[in-house]
């Protein structure tokens, strides 16, 4: 602080090697946390983490909440993220030394929605790690209003700053964490709506196969050959 009581300007690289002394003696105290830093200036970069981050737009009302969020995960704020069914967790540390709790709560997809609309499509795991599905199947995983990521009816924030606001910057920072976070663990989102990504493929799989039995008995191949035909073939009495 300055004589006049002015913030005194901080540059990017400044707060970034702040968050890091703080990080590095946040981790000593807490060897088991999971700090989200980000290399870049994107925030994610595989199919699963840019969709979620995109997924963020539509809550509008929070829109300047949110922004502010996007500069404390790229700045290393980040000390802890926990992702399980239905619930993340994160520690958010402060402008100053304070570290804040953040909880989030999701309520988990009841119905069997995604099992149906996906119908024999996705063929493995690798198949969702990586979002290779037909193209038509991404209005089943990012629509708004029927997909995998949460409305905001179905979402609840908690935060232990003093900010009155609903979703205040050390929610979004989690929020935008947990797009970081899928780059490298997307099942974590299927585990988070509470879906199971094993039931899924199997399911998915039966159906395909069962499919694929229909087609070939209803067709008869021409390398088939008829008893009589092999009787003739071979001079057989």
């Amino acid at each position: 602080m300055s004589s006049y009581d002015f913030y005194e300007y901080e540059s990017v690289a400044e707060k970034r090697d702040r968050a890091a002394i703080k990080r590095k003696s946040y981790q000593k105290k807490h060897p088991n946390a999971v700090p989200i830093t980000i290399n870049g200036n994107k925030i994610a970069k595989s199919f699963w983490g840019r969709a979620w981050c995109n997924h963020l737009k539509y809550y509008a009302d929070h829109d300047n909440r949110v922004s502010r969020g996007r500069s404390y995960i790229k700045n290393g704020f980040v000390f802890d993220l926990a992702i399980k069914k239905g619930l993340i967790t994160g520690t958010v540390s402060g402008s100053g030394n304070n570290l804040y709790q953040v909880i989030i709560s999701i309520d988990p997809i009841a119905d069997q929605r995604l099992e149906e609309q996906i119908n024999g499509h996705v063929e493995s795991l690798e198949d969702l790690t990586y979002g290779k599905f037909p193209k038509a199947l991404e209005n089943v995983f990012l629509t708004s209003e029927n997909g995998l990521f949460p409305k905001m009816n179905e979402i609840q924030f908690s935060c232990s700053c003093p900010d009155s606001a609903y979703m205040c910057k050390h929610i979004s920072a989690i929020l935008y964490a947990v797009g970081a976070k899928l780059d490298s663990e997307p099942l974590l989102l299927f585990e988070l709506r509470g879906v199971d990504t094993s039931a899924l493929v199997k399911r998915s799989v039966e159906e395909k196969m069962s499919s694929l039995l229909e087609n070939a008995s209803s067709v008869k191949s021409d390398r088939i050959i008829e008893d009589d035909s092999i009787i003739d073939l071979f001079d057989l009495e």
